[in-house]
Parts: structure tokens; sequence; C-alpha cells
């Protein structure tokens, strides 16, 4: 019972890590998760926006807590938004995958947000921790090479 329990994960961690054609990971209309960006900076940490307040930016829907997270956001958007399209930064340096994270997983590196998958016992920011300058190289090449971020 146990091992088709663990299987089960498994297949459904699989498809979540499905290729996708956007350079943005937009889940259900809503970029980021629907995680205000500008929090990941902020005491607080990641909280998910609000419909009531929404930024278009590049074709993509961004919520925020409060007009004021909204207009640092809408003035300064590089600022904030995540590397790598918002998909999982240690997938995009082991092998350039665009991978699906969880929102509440990230670090902040020299002013840029990352993000990465944490489901199924399987926290890879842990596994970017170990060995980071060689993934975050990588993963820089791997994103401009393979997802022509422009």
């Amino acid at each position: 019972m146990k091992f088709f329990i663990l299987v089960s994960f498994l297949i459904c961690g699989a498809l979540e890590m499905v290729h996708s054609q956007s350079n943005v990971n937009n889940d259900k209309g809503q970029a980021a998760g629907g995680y205000d960006l500008v929090t990941y900076f902020q005491i607080s940490g990641p909280q998910k926006g609000n419909d009531q307040f929404v930024a278009q930016h590049q074709g993509h829907a961004y919520y925020f807590i409060n007009a004021g997270n909204k207009a640092l956001f809408l003035k300064y958007p590089d600022r904030y938004l995540p590397q790598y399209g918002g998909w999982c930064a240690y997938a995009m340096g082991k092998d350039g995958t665009k991978v699906d994270v969880d929102p509440k997983t990230f670090k902040v590196i020299d002013g840029k947000l990352y993000l990465y998958y944490n489901k199924f016992f399987n926290n890879t920011l842990n596994k970017w921790n170990q060995d980071e300058a060689k993934l975050k190289a990588k993963a820089d090449f791997n994103w401009l090479s393979k997802h022509n971020n422009k």
C-alpha cells in the first residue's frame, strides 16, 4: 500500500512538472500564483494578492494586497518580477526545464526573487542551496539560451 501511495505522489509530481510554452509561469490567469510580488521583499513575506488590485504587465495579470504594492510594481516591475519567468530556479539550473513552483518557497539573492518547486517531499530550494553558484550560472545560461527571455 505504501508503495502505491509513493508511486501516486511521484506521478502527480511529474505531471505538475510539464514543460510549458509560456515564458511566464501563469497559473489560471494569475502570474506568480496570484501572490503579491512586492511582499516577497517585505517583512511580512509572500502573501496572496487580491482581485481588487490587479495589474497587467506584458500580457499577464499580477495580483497585489493593496494599491501601494500595485503602484510600486507598476513603477518598477523589473525589481519585483521573479527570475526565469517564475519557473523553478533549481530545475532551470539543473536542465533548463520549466517546472511549476510553490510560491511560498523562495529566496532573494542580490535583490532578485527566485522561486522553487516544493511538493511531495521534494523541496528544490534545499538542493539549490547545496550548489547555488553553479546552479545559478547554469540557470542564467539555460534561461537565455533555451527560452529566449526577450
